[in-house]
């Protein structure tokens, strides 16, 4: 969800309460297009992070640290001038646009009292924060210029006069009349659809608060606008007043979740009923809260996916080389399985040399091996002697027999190549951050799959993570390994002899250990650790997975075994289905 009308609302609401009034002690710039000013506002302290990035532009008090810089950047410094040591006297939404205002009172150079503004204009690329001179409407300077060349309309520059951006015609939907309304939304194309109308028309309004208003207004929201009833222009006008209340100092800031693996679908600053049955929605007590996590984890995630992308494309080019090396070794096992056919033709020639001469192209004997005593013909070599033939298909039958051996146990080693590799692919996918994704590269850098690096392997200490810890609802610990060398640590270094281990059977996933301390294992333990080790499968999707469970004194590592790769025995095997919410179940 872009930043609307709305978010911005429930923020500079949630600013008024607690940092309105307060003192600026510090302002820091660590990215190029981000400023983080510290507060203090009656005994509290916040840090309010402006971003004016062009993919993720907003503003929220947040409490994530960042590197700063050595060198503060000039903006950072011009601001330090201007803002440093002032009060904030008042913070509000320019009308019901994506733009907040900062009034902020200190002392200039002079020992004056001044006033300076601080706009944070939240709009994707042409995001921007901009130090103005309210008294002449005069730009101070911004963490973006923008020449004339690039926008004629507005330039953003030092000593240039303020310009809000365009409205573009749009009303404002506070306190709108029906009849205003009505006619906002007739001056769109006859064809247009009802959604697109409302966002188009109305300031602030998104595409999907668009939507919502018509899924309440109980009207289908790609039907054109022209098809609208008065009835349905009413039924819209009382659902968009039913919307827009809240933000006038109502919120009900809430996370929505994909139900399935609970990864981050979006967020708005009101629950929005288009979402309840489709996804999980989790409330939170701030907005500031909802974008700090929000934010916090659609950058992980586009970042784990930029950091992870070369290995992933390494494993599955890697997953599909091995299939076809192996599609290719069955088809050379079925050639070599006919090694007892030369044996036969080797032996019945010994047996019939006499009634062959050199130079006989092939020969027809009684074939003793057969019950119904049927003959066979034998090829020849006619440049061979009739011993040399002979001869000829015993070699055979040892190249067959040595090759058939060689070739069954390339086969076992491809197959346990594609099981580790279809492990590393699902480890990778499920990356809890980027230390996993360092932990999965150096190991394949160890196991020589890809070059080592000299500044990965020196810091192999420093890239090391923990495995996730649980406790189940009888008070037991359980640990999953997050990757292979994670694995290997769980089972055979942490885990001791009486602790449980768990395994999807024949499904990539974590090791699971329960920590036994000498005790009896209940059963709700057991099923506890087994819907862990199923939701940290492949098959986490899936239902009646089964997992197999033993003590971990039947687990071994066979020698040479790649990491994460275990042998087991007297093991038991529950089919269980993972619960969406198992994490939070259990989660110390």
């Amino acid at each position: 969800m872009p930043f609307d009308g709305m978010v911005v609302s429930a923020i500079a609401h949630e600013l008024i309460e607690k940092i309105q009034k307060g003192k600026i002690e510090k302002i820091y710039q660590p990215e190029a297009d981000e400023i983080n000013i510290f507060i203090r506002c009656f005994k509290e302290k916040y840090k309010l992070l402006l971003s004016a990035s062009s993919k993720n532009p907003r503003i929220h008090l947040t409490k994530v640290d960042k590197v700063n810089p050595q060198s503060p950047p000039m903006f950072c410094m011009l601001l330090r001038k201007h803002l440093q040591g002032g009060r904030i006297l008042d913070i509000r939404q320019k009308e019901f646009e994506r733009i907040i205002i900062i009034d902020i009172e200190s002392y200039d150079e002079l020992g004056c009292m001044r006033i300076k503004q601080l706009i944070i204009e939240i709009m994707g690329k042409h995001s921007n924060i901009i130090l103005l001179n309210p008294s002449e409407n005069k730009i101070i300077d911004s963490i973006k210029r923008i020449s004339g060349d690039i926008n004629r309309y507005r330039e953003v520059l030092p000593g240039k006069s303020y310009v809000a951006p365009p409205s573009q015609g749009k009303v404002s939907p506070i306190d709108i009349s029906f009849e205003e309304f009505t006619k906002a939304l007739k001056q769109s194309s006859l064809g247009t659809h009802i959604y697109k109308a409302i966002y188009t028309s109305l300031q602030g309004i998104s595409p999907t608060a668009s939507r919502e208003i018509c899924f309440r207004a109980n009207i289908y929201d790609d039907e054109a606008i022209s098809n609208l009833s008065f009835d349905q222009y009413h039924s819209l006008w009382n659902a968009l007043k039913d919307f827009i209340p809240s933000s006038q100092g109502t919120f009900s800031p809430n996370m929505i979740l994909s139900k399935e693996d609970h990864h981050v679908v979006d967020f708005y600053s009101t629950p929005l009923k288009i979402y309840e049955e489709i996804y999980k929605c989790v409330g939170f007590d701030s907005i500031s809260s909802v974008l700090e996590e929000y934010y916090i984890k659609r950058d992980l995630f586009h970042r784990l996916k930029q950091k992870s992308s070369d290995l992933r494309k390494f494993v599955t080019h890697t997953i599909h080389k091995l299939y076809n090396k192996s599609q290719k070794l069955q088809e050379e096992f079925i050639t070599a399985s006919n090694l007892e056919n030369h044996k036969i033709s080797g032996e019945l020639l010994t047996a019939n040399l006499h009634l062959v001469k050199k130079g006989d192209p092939q020969i027809e004997v009684v074939n003793y091996y057969d019950p119904d005593g049927n003959t066979i013909i034998i090829p020849l070599n006619i440049n061979l002697t009739p011993a040399q033939n002979a001869q000829k298909y015993f070699k055979k039958y040892t190249k067959a027999k040595n090759a058939q051996k060689e070739i069954k146990h390339q086969l076992e080693e491809t197959k346990n190549e594609v099981q580790y590799f279809e492990n590393l692919l699902h480890t990778i996918e499920n990356a809890f951050g980027l230390t996993d994704i360092e932990e999965i590269r150096l190991e394949l850098m160890e196991e020589g799959y890809l070059k080592k690096k000299k500044s990965l392997t020196s810091n192999k200490k420093n890239i090391a993570s923990k495995p996730l810890s649980f406790i189940s609802s009888d008070g037991f610990e359980i640990l999953v390994g997050k990757n292979n060398k994670q694995n290997d640590q769980l089972t055979l270094k942490i885990a001791s002899k009486k602790d449980l281990w768990f395994h999807t059977k024949d499904i990539p996933g974590s090791h699971v250990i329960v920590i036994s301390k000498n005790k009896e294992i209940p059963e709700n333990t057991i099923l506890e650790a087994a819907e862990l080790a199923a939701f940290h499968s492949k098959g986490k999707m899936s239902s009646n997975v089964p997992v197999d469970y033993t003590p971990v004194k039947n687990v071994k590592k066979p020698s040479g075994a790649k990491p994460g790769m275990v042998i087991y025995e007297n093991n038991k095997t529950i089919y269980i289905t993972p619960r969406n919410n198992i994490i939070e179940l259990l989660k110390k």
